[in-house]
């Protein structure tokens, strides 16, 4: 009954935070954001080693400063995706969508997405992905993604719903294989987001020049339903619920090319490609996320030869 009582006050406390975001001018808005993220990168340095950690590993010339001031712009622009997913049911719709978004190589990424083949798009905890989700089910694209499901049934089942209201439709990492394939079977879309950590017995390939852990499953959907697989983004631009969104590469397993010959190598051909959108706007990815773990010591004494089958 604690618990229970618990989960409704969190979930009264975020609904009311989310009310207030409503009401709030973009531009007010902007400014609230950027006092809060010199409260939380400055003063209370909220996750601030696993930040800094991770942009020294990245960025090994940058200083202090500039290493600061990129921690800094990363609390804005999440506290300003917070307010952009918040606006987007009333102020995002099909009518003025345009208004909101532009698409590079439009052309291409729609062949692709409206193709009667089964695709696989990654993307990154970068940008906005919550509002590219959003946007693509405008267009009128369904896609089915996997997502842990939250502690806190209340906020599971709002969240939920906010990413299902125009067609997106979400499962649980548990247990999804025999899902993920029915619907790729049936030439649907599948989204991922690909730079979260795969686990020691994770497929380990360079991220941004460092080895990460990434989850096999990613490229054996791919491999296994002869799926092409896109790299895609969306990202802020020229300030609040402004957005390019466009791909950074799709290869095709059809082809039979090298890069597709193993979960490897289109694991690591994705790190690749994700890796160069991220460069393009560093402040907008999560730094605060620990990407980089100690690889165990099984994966380090491994050949070079067996390590790249």
């Amino acid at each position: 009954m604690r618990q229970r009582l618990q989960h409704l006050l969190e979930y009264l406390a975020v609904r009311l935070v989310i009310a207030v975001m409503q009401t709030l001018p973009e531009a007010t808005a902007d400014g609230f954001c950027r006092g809060g993220a010199w409260l939380l990168s400055d003063l209370l340095n909220v996750r601030g080693r696993t930040v800094d950690d991770n942009l020294r590993r990245v960025f090994p010339d940058h200083g202090d400063s500039r290493r600061a001031e990129i921690r800094r712009q990363m609390w804005h622009h999440l506290l300003l995706m917070l307010c952009e997913i918040a606006w987007a049911p009333r102020r995002l719709h099909r009518c003025n969508w345009k208004q909101h978004l532009r698409i590079d190589e439009a052309a291409e990424m729609l062949r692709w997405l409206l193709s009667p083949r089964p695709l696989v798009v990654v993307s990154g905890h970068y940008g906005n992905f919550e509002i590219g989700g959003y946007i693509t089910g405008l267009m009128g694209i369904s896609s089915l993604s996997i997502a842990r499901n939250l502690d806190n049934p209340y906020l599971h089942r709002y969240i939920t719903g906010f990413r299902a209201a125009n067609g997106q439709r979400m499962v649980d990492k548990n247990g999804c294989a025999p899902e993920v394939d029915r619907h790729l079977s049936a030439g649907g879309v599948l989204t991922l987001l690909a730079d979260q950590h795969g686990g020691e017995r994770g497929c380990w390939v360079d991220f941004l020049g460092h080895p990460a852990s990434c989850h096999k499953g990613l490229a054996l959907f791919s491999l296994t339903s002869q799926a092409p697989m896109m790299v895609a983004y969306t990202r802020r631009c020229d300030g609040p619920m402004r957005f390019d969104q466009g791909l950074h590469g799709v290869v095709d397993p059809a082809d039979g090319t090298e890069t597709t010959g193993g979960v490897r190598p289109l694991t690591a051909w994705y790190n690749d490609r994700l890796g160069e959108v991220v460069m393009r706007a560093p402040e907008q990815y999560w730094w605060l996320h620990r990407r980089w773990r100690p690889k165990p010591q099984r994966v380090r004494k491994k050949p070079a030869a067996v390590r790249a089958a």
